[in-house]
């Protein structure tokens, strides 16, 4: 009876996998403080890609870990960018999986930072140029999804234009539009060796004081014709993403991050709670507060139990 009156209900269809691409051949380095996590070759990123889908996870999102940096971030939108080659390897090994690349600068720029930086300021309107030039090279690559990440004012729309130039109108964009200033990155910036170089991105990423900053954030990103919205963190913003379920008929998605994912797996590891009960309670209660896409490092466990 408890089944047949639930109001909402977590599928495999709602989960999306991250996954961490590296240089290099047979690599799979785990993240210290996200147990289960690695920094994956392409090859590996393969593996589990192909893992995955078979667990019925439907979709990836791809981060990439280049074997330089520099200023401008050249491997973002290198046609052989590690992402690229990740992009093109996934597509071809699995055809009917859904292949979404982040789209930001700060896993290849020398000093850390989402945008192009002079004389230790961030300059958003610079930065876009290279935002949208990484996005078209990522579709050129066979992404089906590009998710600008950067929070630049602009992004969104700097990215349909350049997409629509390149004749890649069909490229969706699902637009982290409401992204918080949080302490819960912490881990995702060890396994994407992405810390910034010098001060934070307070400057472009969200208070997490702010909700009605939120609605405009997203409008602007919707009026710039982003095709799925994403909030991010996920579980201490649960009333974000309801309040953007009630405004917006678009898909939305929310991103179960590093921090969230690691607090649980420490707190099991020491025998406090019951992962696999916090980790489905944790994933429904995304869902109910309004989520239809939700990007989490516990895709595969999730799968199993939902099988």
């Amino acid at each position: 009876m408890r089944a047949l009156v639930r109001e909402a209900r977590l599928t495999r269809e709602d989960l999306v996998l991250p996954l961490f691409a590296c240089p290099g051949k047979g690599v799979r380095r785990e993240v210290a403080s996200m147990p289960g996590v690695h920094n994956l070759s392409v090859d590996e990123i393969v593996r589990d890609a192909s893992e995955a889908f078979d667990l019925g996870v439907p979709a990836v999102i791809l981060f990439g870990l280049p074997e330089g940096k520099d200023e401008t971030a050249t491997g973002a939108y290198a046609r052989d960018g590690i992402v690229q080659q990740a992009i093109r390897a996934v597509r071809k090994a699995v055809p009917e999986m859904v292949v979404i690349a982040d789209t930001c600068l700060c896993e290849y720029t020398s000093h850390g930072h989402c945008g192009v930086v002079r004389e230790g300021e961030v300059l958003n309107d610079e930065s876009l140029e290279l935002i949208a030039r990484t996005a078209v090279s990522q579709a050129e690559a066979g992404a089906d999804i590009v998710a600008p990440s950067a929070m630049m004012d602009g992004q969104v729309g700097a990215i349909r234009a350049g997409l629509d130039e390149a004749r890649l109108e069909h490229i969706a964009i699902l637009a982290y539009a409401v992204k918080y200033a949080s302490a819960f990155y912490g881990p995702f910036r060890e396994a994407a060796d992405s810390a910034p170089a010098f001060g934070d991105r307070r400057a472009y990423q969200m208070d997490a004081a702010n909700a009605r900053e939120a609605m405009r954030e997203a409008e602007l990103d919707y009026a710039e014709g982003a095709d799925m919205l994403m909030v991010k963190p996920a579980t201490c913003y649960l009333d974000i993403l309801r309040t953007l379920r009630e405004r917006f008929d678009l898909p939305l998605a929310a991103y179960h991050v590093s921090g969230e994912y690691a607090m649980i797996k420490a707190a099991a590891a020491k025998g406090w709670i019951d992962e696999q009960r916090v980790m489905m309670e944790t994933l429904t209660c995304i869902r109910r507060a309004g989520a239809d896409i939700i990007l989490t490092y516990y895709a595969r466990d999730a799968a199993r139990l939902l099988r």
